[in-house]
């Protein structure tokens, strides 16, 4: 085996977005409060792809996570001025509109000489139909239905691409990389190959990448955020976004710059490890199979936990595809119901508007409607025995049905309540609800032969 290529002994790379809709203060004070060589940003989920297809639907030059070019505009000088790279998965479903508002901003700010990548390829939305034709059957993971009877419902179709073609992108330069649907532990990884020389058949070291890149992919997550012993984390308020120091031997500690709040200990950690795992054994990514079972999690100082003894295998010869799919409509609403018996009260409101369109014709299956009580204990539905009188509580009412008429006209029917119901019914707010579109989730595989992404990078 050729020695590798390192380019650096020791990389600091930062995670500042775990979601689209993350506070825009975690990647401004990463760049801000503290030294990092990558700022990566997750923006992607299942469901964020399906509403960044509707966008791009009404505007071709959307379909991308507008709030990272917005965030751009405020940290590019410090990250042009300290050299600090960035890669984010924002480009959803118009890698190339995204890079576009970006270079606008770039010019703006007057930084030259800046070069964007984008990474292409994982949306096969417009190659469905041909890749089903040649045999890709496409099954639902969950069901084992092919998805050729439900094709016409399809909105977006995107492959869980990996680290390669990042790493490509920073190997000709590129100072800002963007791509659709990359796995959020990808963009972790790829800066960790690219400065240490990793290779695809570095199974051990993909592993220790991957893991690096699980722990900080949902931001402060790992830093004292969503944390059960939330009471023993100081200054939540300026909670410090996570930092992945790595070495070449696959060995990092996870950490956050000194002088922010939250905390980095071996149980905040492992909070996040156990977050969506599946079979810790098996944490199958498109770059390799990490092995959770094999992590050695050791203290390391004040905020800071060491990582090691990570072991993985070679990866499997199929894509996760991500499918969203048209799967009718529903409408939801909620009044506040107070005084005394409010738990009674809410449940007669939801009879009332039930029985009410009836009379008008428009009747829904039991399986169909949708009735909760929020204050009873709805959200532990026996686990935890509900309050027997409680002063006030949320009824939450909609339905769901694949006519948008019936559901609009039960929505006509709730605010009404508030004068033709029981007392203590108020609170109602956001107007009369409409019928909105259900999008559901298709997992499926797809061969990695069928494959091509596309590299291209280009200077401001």
């Amino acid at each position: 085996m050729a020695a590798r290529k390192i380019k650096k002994e020791k990389v600091l790379i930062a995670n500042g977005q775990g979601f689209w809709g993350d506070s825009i203060l975690g990647p401004i004070r990463l760049v801000n409060e503290g030294p990092l060589d990558y700022l990566t940003l997750d923006y992607l989920a299942e469901v964020t792809m399906s509403i960044m297809q509707k966008l791009k639907s009404r505007d071709p030059n959307k379909g991308y996570a507008t709030d990272f070019v917005d965030m751009c505009r405020r940290v590019l000088p410090t990250c042009h001025k300290k050299g600090i790279k960035i890669i984010a998965n924002a480009g959803g479903v118009n890698p190339i509109a995204c890079r576009e508002a970006l270079a606008e901003v770039i010019r703006e700010l007057g930084i030259t000489g800046m070069k964007i990548g984008i990474v292409e390829g994982d949306d096969i939305l417009g190659d469905l139909k041909s890749l089903i034709d040649g045999g890709e059957e496409f099954k639902n993971m969950d069901n084992g239905q092919p998805l050729e009877p439900f094709l016409d419902r399809v909105k977006t179709a995107n492959v869980y691409i990996g680290a390669e073609p990042i790493v490509e992108a920073l190997q000709q330069g590129a100072d800002i990389v963007i791509t659709g649907r990359a796995t959020d532990p990808s963009i972790v990884l790829a800066p960790m190959m690219y400065e240490f020389g990793w290779s695809m058949e570095d199974m051990n070291l993909l592993a220790a990448g991957t893991i690096a890149g699980h722990i900080v992919e949902c931001g402060a997550q790992c830093t004292g955020g969503n944390y059960v012993h939330w009471k023993e984390i100081p200054e939540m308020a300026r909670i410090g976004y996570p930092v992945i120091e790595a070495h070449p031997d696959g060995t990092f500690a996870v950490t956050k710059h000194a002088g922010t709040g939250g905390r980095v200990s071996i149980e905040t950690v492992t909070s996040q490890l156990v977050y969506e795992m599946s079979d810790p054994a098996n944490y199958i990514t498109p770059d390799c199979v990490a092995d959770f079972t094999s992590i050695q999690l050791q203290p390391d100082g004040p905020d800071r936990v060491a990582v090691s003894g990570i072991k993985g295998r070679l990866a499997t010869d199929t894509y996760k595809v991500s499918i969203s799919f048209h799967e009718g409509y529903k409408v939801i609403s909620q009044l506040t119901v107070a005084g005394p018996d409010a738990v009674e009260k809410a449940k007669l409101c939801a009879e009332i508007v039930f029985d009410r369109v009836a009379m008008d014709g428009v009747t829904f299956s039991e399986e169909e409607k949708f009735v909760e009580i929020l204050g009873t204990n709805a959200c532990h539905a026996g686990i935890v025995p509900a309050p027997e009188n409680p002063a006030e509580v949320i009824l939450r009412i909609g339905a769901r049905s694949s006519d948008k008429s019936k559901l609009d006209r039960l929505g006509m029917e709730i605010v009404p309540l508030v004068t033709s119901g029981p007392p203590g019914v108020t609170g109602f707010a956001g107007g009369r609800p409409k019928a909105t579109e259900i999008i559901s989730y298709w997992p499926a595989l797809l061969s990695k032969g069928k494959i091509q992404t596309k590299v291209s990078v280009e200077e401001v």
